[in-house]
Order: structure tokens, then C-alpha cells, then sequence
């Protein structure tokens, strides 16, 4: 198992959920994107619980687009009969002949940093990846399905439509090249019920929002993922922007919990928010935040906006999820942002 002191504690407390973990005994799991920042904690808790003993025989089948990455994410793994790597894109068909009993699809450029230098690719897995993927579903007639949304999908609302419900959208430009995630996810949403619909597979929907946590790429462009590697790093943190926009985060393990809950609990065809609305704050308050978390590193917060990264920003100005649908299921996030950012440095140091 993993060394990372933090990870094997947040394994712990997914594991402790009262969730129906007997239903993994001795089935497979297809996880495309395995390696990915959400998936990989899905990865590692499977093996957690055949390790533990609190499930036994749960195969887990990576569909990865790069060996070498997947090989490293899951290093303490790679000696583990119970975990398999496919490497493949999921925009060519995937045709797999043992007996699949669910699939999650979470393969994605979710990092904006994509968004320009590869819109098609984007695009791609999230359509092109989900058809391959619930045929292959079909024929294996799973028990269940997940795909991987986002609350990026809502658009920009006005304030009276935030916290956001489900069933609340708002303005997307389908021209500007910046709405290949966004939109593209949308469009798998409505692949995915249309299988629902003509083929009966049992789909689910997560949106996860703004979910930060161990394991996740210091590199991926987003300004939380920034500030993080800026700390570790000893950095003083530089805004490239006013920090006016509003964000709720989630730390990785209350997420984790949820797409578990959803994948095993959710209503078929239904979407769920995943995010924490008691964790909104601006990314200014957000940088000021991380500094005096690590008072001995005496850092500072530099506003620097003529910068130019050729990163696309979003015009999306507040962005937090109502929970209602999926407190339902018996889910609430646990984990206050001091305490989350605080163990997610931690776990790179």
C-alpha cells in the first residue's frame, strides 16, 4: 500500500463510510482514466478494502492513455494481481472480453490549461469516449454506470440561481473555444440518458466542483493547483487576476466517498452535485488563506494581472453547488478547508 501517511488516512475514512462495499466482492471495475487526479482515489480505495479484508476479490481494469504516468501514480500497486492497465484512448472503441461489472468514466482534460492547446482532445473523451464506453457497458450488461460531469456545465448563472440546483443552468457561448469542456460534457450527460433511455444501462452522473486533495497535479493550471505547488515550493503566491472570483471547495476524500455512493445508490439517469458549499471563498481569501496556514515559510500574496499565460480564463464569477439531491443519499462533506489545504501540503512534503 501507499506510504503517504495522509492518503492512508483519507483511505481510512472513505473506507469507514457506511456505504455497501460487499457489492465489489469478486466483481471487475473499469476505470477509464485511471491514473487521473478523482479516479486514482477510487483506484487506491478498491485495493484498500481487498487489502483490509472488508471486500475480497475486486479486480480493477485502468483504461490509461499513458503506461508510464499510470506507473508511477500507482507505483506501490504495480505488483497487484487485482489491479490490470489497458492502455488505450477511450475515443477508439474498447473491446474487452472478461466479464465487467462496472464501469466509471472519468478520462478527461479537466485542467483549462487544455482548453486552447487541445480543444479537440478535450472534446473527445467526453463524447467520442462515452459512446465507446457505454457500448461497452451495454454489452456487458452492468450493473452500474458513472460518468464524470462537472459544475461546469451550469455556465454562468445569475445569484439567484446560486447555490445551484441540478436542474439549473445557464449561459454557455457554444463559440468560444473555451466551451469544449463545458459543453462537451453536457453532451455526454445527454449520451449518457439516451442509453438509459433506448438501451436501459444503468447510468449515473456525478458534477464534482472545485475538488483539491493529495495526488493532484501541482502542474494542472488551475489557480487552487498553483497556490498549493507555490507553498510547497516556498513561493510566494502571484494572482493573475483581482481574486474576486468565487469558488466552493471539496477535499478529495469527502468526494471520494460521494461517487462511490453515487455509483451504488443514485437514481438511474440522475445527476448530483459533489462539491462543498461551506468551503466558498474567493481566490484572493483563498491565497491569503494558504499563506497563513504556514506562518514559518513567511510568504506573500503579489497581485500580478498583466501576466499572460495563454491560460483561458473562465468568465464564470461565482460557482458553488446546492446539496440537497445528494445529501439524500446520506452524503455531507466532513472536511473544513483549513484542515483540507492543510493535509494536501502536507502530503507533498
Amino acid at each position: 500500500m501507499t506510504n503517504n501517511k495522509i492518503i492512508l488516512e483519507d483511505l481510512n475514512q472513505i473506507t469507514n463510510a457506511p456505504i455497501d462495499w460487499g457489492r465489489f466482492n469478486n466483481k471487475t471495475i473499469l476505470i477509464s482514466g485511471a491514473n487521473g487526479f478523482l479516479p486514482a482515489y477510487i483506484v487506491e480505495t478498491l485495493l484498500f478494502l481487498n487489502h483490509k479484508g472488508l471486500i475480497n476479490g475486486a479486480k480493477i481494469i485502468g483504461v490509461v492513455r499513458n503506461i508510464n504516468k499510470a506507473k508511477s501514480r500507482f507505483k506501490c500497486h504495480l505488483n497487484n494481481e487485482n489491479l490490470e492497465f489497458i492502455v488505450q484512448d477511450v475515443c477508439e472503441p474498447v473491446k474487452i472480453d472478461k466479464k465487467i461489472d462496472f464501469v466509471i468514466h472519468a478520462a478527461s482534460q479537466a485542467s483549462p490549461k487544455y482548453y486552447g492547446l487541445d480543444p479537440v482532445g478535450t472534446l473527445s473523451a467526453n463524447t467520442l469516449g462515452t459512446i465507446n464506453l457505454l457500448k461497452l457497458a451495454q454489452t456487458h450488461s452492468v450493473e452500474s454506470f458513472l460518468y464524470f460531469s462537472s459544475g461546469e456545465v451550469y455556465g454562468s448563472l445569475d445569484d439567484t440561481k446560486i447555490p445551484t440546483k441540478e436542474n439549473d443552468f445557464g449561459y454557455l457561448d457554444p463559440t468560444n473555444v473555451r466551451s469544449c469542456y463545458a459543453e462537451s460534457k453536457r453532451m455526454g450527460e445527454t449520451i449518457c440518458v439516451s442509453w438509459v433511455h433506448q438501451h436501459n444501462v444503468p447510468i449515473k452522473i456525478v458534477r464534482p466542483f472545485h475538488t483539491y486533495g493529495p495526488g493532484m497535479a501541482l502542474d494542472d493550471g488551475r489557480v487552487y493547483a498553483d497556490f498549493v505547488s507555490d507553498i510547497v515550493n516556498n513561493r510566494n503566491i502571484v494572482l493573475k487576476s483581482d481574486g474576486s472570483a468565487k469558488r466552493a471547495f471539496c477535499y478529495i476524500s469527502d468526494a471520494t466517498i460521494a461517487f462511490f455512493l453515487v455509483l451504488l445508490k443514485g437514481e438511474i439517469g440522475e445527476a448530483y452535485n459533489v462539491g462543498n458549499q461551506e468551503c466558498e471563498i474567493s481566490v484572493y481569501d483563498l491565497a491569503h488563506k494558504l499563506v497563513t496556514l504556514f506562518p514559518e515559510k513567511k510568504l506573500k500574496v503579489i497581485i500580478n494581472e498583466e501576466q499572460n499565460t495563454g491560460y483561458l480564463k473562465s468568465n464564470v464569477s461565482r460557482i458553488c453547488p446546492d446539496l440537497t439531491k445528494i445529501n439524500s443519499l446520506g452524503w455531507t462533506p466532513q472536511t473544513n478547508m483549513d484542515l483540507g489545504f492543510y493535509r494536501t501540503i502536507l502530503s507533498y512534503e
